[in-house]
């Protein structure tokens, strides 16, 4: 609790780097940015994923976001929003400007009118039932056959909507039909980057097209395909435009937080949001957990395209024998890391999901039990994978 907001997020990479922090839309959770989280997190930058808690004006979100911030001691902020979650990120930059450093908007808008009116019933969703909610809003998923990395990146979606309680799905919905406008920003174009997927999208052309007119001195980021959740059909691209924009705007990564060491020579830890220790953090970046569950982690490492109107990654072959030349800094860590950073991200997840299925169980809530129980069977199977992965990697480098 933060306020009296209850607030769930992660928290990876060396504190010392300013944050990324990433709002989803309205079926997002904290964990559909697990693969950016991975991905950057293991290049040397901070990324923080979390929910938008249950608030329900956009003033109310502004302080709440304003204070959390405060408590996790984060004063300049990078922000990362896809939908809603970009929305809130251009109001809070507009109230909040000096705390806001640079924008990544994705498949997002600038006024709530048109969700407004396609809501009348605004009024009353504080009253309507979860699963009416969970309807309404999976009516504005695509369920057509699609390329299978964006069904995967559906059904993803669509789980984490089942986790979501009534309460706060109609905060969000509420901040989504809510009239506001966003208003001019202090924020130059310059450290904006526009990152849109040519394909099917839920939020109409007409209202990403008002964005790229408001700021036409952005960056420009275009994907051919990717749907409504490009961070997780299209990792690779999002997270190398993700780096790069942090790059641009001046993120400094040092080669030495790259691996998460801290001066004394250890590693970072996970920790529960009371304070307890789940064990360290291996050779991954320092990390930290705060919630009702696990995330659902992969590695990604980013391709090294050169996208429309993004300035183009460092060459490989530029300054090989220094240590400390950006080119070495974007190079992704051996495999091994990676997976050792998977197992330890699996294994917070199965015993925090199954511990929250217990508990619905007690509740004698059956169905999220289900949910929960085949998660966490889920979670164990890809923990033992990676557990027999690094068992081999080991004897190999034996």
């Amino acid at each position: 609790m933060i306020g009296s907001k209850l607030w769930r997020y992660y928290d990876f990479g060396p504190k010392t780097v300013p944050p990324l922090i990433c709002l989803p839309g309205i079926a997002g959770t904290a964990d559909v940015y697990y693969k950016q989280i991975m991905s950057l997190s293991m290049k040397g930058y901070r990324v923080i994923s979390l929910d938008i808690p249950r608030v329900w004006d956009h003033l109310e979100w502004v302080h709440a976001f304003e204070k959390f911030l405060d408590t996790v001691n984060v004063h300049h902020v990078h922000l990362y929003g896809t939908s809603l979650g970009g929305f809130l990120a251009q109001l809070f930059a507009q109230h909040r400007p000096r705390r806001v450093k640079s924008l990544v908007l994705s498949n997002t808008f600038l006024d709530t009118k048109m969700f407004s009116t396609s809501m009348p019933w605004s009024p009353l969703v504080g009253w309507t039932p979860a699963f009416l909610l969970k309807r309404y809003i999976l009516t504005g998923i695509r369920d057509d056959p699609q390329e299978p990395f964006i069904a995967d990146s559906v059904d993803f979606v669509v789980a984490q909507i089942e986790t979501l309680s009534r309460e706060d799905l109609s905060s969000r919905l509420t901040l989504n039909a809510a009239a506001a406008t966003v208003g001019p920003l202090l924020l130059s174009d310059s450290v904006i980057t526009i990152m849109d997927t040519n394909d099917y999208c839920a939020i109409p052309q007409a209202l990403k097209d008002e964005v790229s007119e408001r700021y036409p001195g952005a960056r420009r980021a275009t994907m051919k395909t990717g749907g409504d959740f490009p961070f997780l059909s299209r990792p690779d691209e999002v997270n190398l435009y993700l780096q790069l924009h942090l790059r641009r705007v001046g993120v400094e990564v040092k080669v030495n937080n790259i691996l998460g060491i801290s001066k004394d020579g250890s590693t970072g830890s996970m920790y529960d949001d009371k304070g307890n220790r789940h064990g360290d953090g291996g050779q991954g970046s320092s990390g930290s957990h705060h919630g009702r569950n696990g995330t659902q982690p992969s590695s990604s490492n980013g391709r090294r395209d050169d996208g429309e109107g993004v300035e183009p990654d460092v060459s490989h072959s530029e300054s090989q024998g220094s240590s400390t030349s950006l080119a070495s800094c974007l190079e992704p860590l051996p495999s091994d890391s990676e997976t050792k950073l998977e197992f330890e991200f699996f294994t917070l997840a199965s015993i925090n999901t199954l511990a929250f299925g217990l508990i619905h169980f007690l509740l004698q809530d059956f169905t999220l039990f289900m949910i929960h129980l085949n998660l966490g069977k889920l979670y164990f199977t890809k923990t033992a994978h990676l557990s027999m992965a690094n068992h081999i990697s080991d004897q190999v480098i034996r």
